[in-house]
């Protein structure tokens, strides 16, 4: 049976614990509502330098399996295409010796500018030299912890939300949605610096929650999601059973492998485990959420969006201007807001004018 979000009387009612941990329940309820929302009239930038003309630009990306990876260089695409510029997409595959192969051959073919997207910057670090180096300017994409320019690789900006904001907003749905008794599984991936720091602090904010437990914080590698997670599954319901009633996880993607050992289990759809993904809105996400199969909410991304920013990084540092300063808000998808923002797409496309911002600055 699937379990609605409660009123804060009813949670109250339920906890009745101190009111300190009330105030805590109703502030992560206030959390989740304002998450929920549509998206607004846009926040981002509204000046900077005309577009450059005729730059050619190389987005690597970590690994195009990934739906976020792939979305974001969608976004990258099409803004490439608008400022007029060349793109070249190559593809690290999900393995650290493809990504600096690839990223050698970025080297090689002396772009004006480089995106790099969905990995650890400091993995490449030493490749990433040759670039600064040669005077190449770059960019990332969930390529360091924070938004913005990064000391230690040289990069230019860094795009994605604040993962403290994003971790934060996934364990507050399971704390509300429980009734502040949730028993956690949390999925991360410490190959990936932002995975392992995201999986850590959902870890730390179920864990201030009184009634809720963290069962297990399982560390398994993204990339190998297809073969790891049939099992891995089959064994934690057969470690915990019906105690476990969430999963918090870094990515949609261990979603996408855990249906059939959840349905060999007796588990249908809108059964427990409440999955809930920390990122990145997936196309397949999307799916699940809609049909109540699997998967009740994740974080999404604005990948399309975040594409065009990362052009527009790159404009900035071509015409030697400091970075946009720009790092967009937390959204949270469930089945009640599915169908705004891009959802019916299956993507979180925030429904403000973005495209249009960006063109009016580039003089496009």
């Amino acid at each position: 049976m699937k379990r609605s979000v409660t009123t804060a009387a009813a949670i109250l009612a339920a906890l009745a614990v101190h009111p300190a941990h009330a105030d805590e329940m109703a502030d992560a309820k206030a959390r989740v509502a304002k998450a929920t929302e549509k998206a607004g009239q846009w926040d981002g930038p509204t000046t900077g330098p005309k577009i450059a003309p005729g730059k050619t630009i190389i987005y690597l990306a970590g690994d195009m399996r990934n739906g976020g990876t792939e979305g974001v260089s969608r976004g990258v695409e099409e803004a490439a295409k608008a400022a007029g510029w060349t793109l070249r997409i190559l593809d690290g595959r999900g393995e650290i010796s493809a990504r600096t192969a690839a990223l050698n051959q970025a080297v090689a073919l002396k772009p004006d500018g480089v995106v790099v997207g969905g990995f650890d910057a400091l993995e490449q670090n030493a490749s990433l030299a040759t670039l600064k180096e040669a005077g190449i300017p770059f960019v990332g994409w969930h390529a360091t912890i924070d938004p913005g320019p990064d000391a230690k690789t040289g990069m230019f900006a860094n795009v994605n939300t604040r993962i403290a904001d994003v971790a934060q907003t996934a364990a507050d749905l399971a704390i509300v949605n429980s009734g502040g008794k949730a028993g956690v599984v949390i999925f991360g991936d410490s190959n990936y610096e932002m995975a392992i720091g995201k999986a850590r602090m959902m870890e730390a904010a179920i864990k201030k929650c009184p009634g809720c437990t963290v069962l297990t914080l399982e560390d398994s590698p993204m990339t190998e999601a297809s073969t790891r997670m049939p099992q891995l599954t089959t064994s934690l319901l057969q470690r915990y059973g019906d105690k476990w009633t969430y999963s918090l996880a870094v990515n949609d993607l261990y979603y996408d492998f855990m249906g059939p050992s959840l349905s060999a289990a007796g588990k249908a759809g809108t059964d427990t485990p409440y999955n809930i993904s920390a990122g990145d809105g997936s196309e397949s996400a999307f799916q699940r959420i809609r049909a109540k199969q699997n998967q009740i909410a994740t974080v999404p991304e604005p990948l399309q969006q975040q594409g065009w920013q990362l052009v527009d990084e790159l404009n900035r540092a071509f015409a030697k201007q400091p970075w946009s300063g720009y790092v967009s808000g937390i959204h949270l998808v469930t089945a009640d807001n599915v169908a705004f923002d891009g959802g019916p797409k299956n993507i979180f496309d925030p429904d403000n004018g973005y495209r249009d911002h960006y063109k009016q600055i580039w003089g496009k």
